[in-house]
């Protein structure tokens, strides 16, 4: 069940969205943001962020094997 409390809060704000996020990279969240992300969150903030947070995970991933690969001599 949702407090009314819950209900009149604001949405989380990008910074907590993007924390969100990054926690779910790394499977932590703890429940009180887990609840909040759940009742005041929008599903389309969360599956944008992810997919940014995602794709800069892939650039970096493909950055840091061709700087290893440059020096190795390969």
């Amino acid at each position: 069940m949702t407090d009314a409390s819950d209900e009149q809060a604001p949405p989380p704000t990008f910074w907590q969205t993007a924390g969100s996020v990054l926690a779910a990279f790394f499977g932590v969240q703890n429940s009180r943001n887990r609840r909040r992300d759940f009742t005041r969150g929008k599903p389309s903030h969360y599956i944008l962020m992810g997919a940014i947070a995602t794709a800069l995970f892939v650039v970096a991933l493909l950055v840091i094997v061709r700087v290893v690969l440059a020096a190795a001599g390969v």
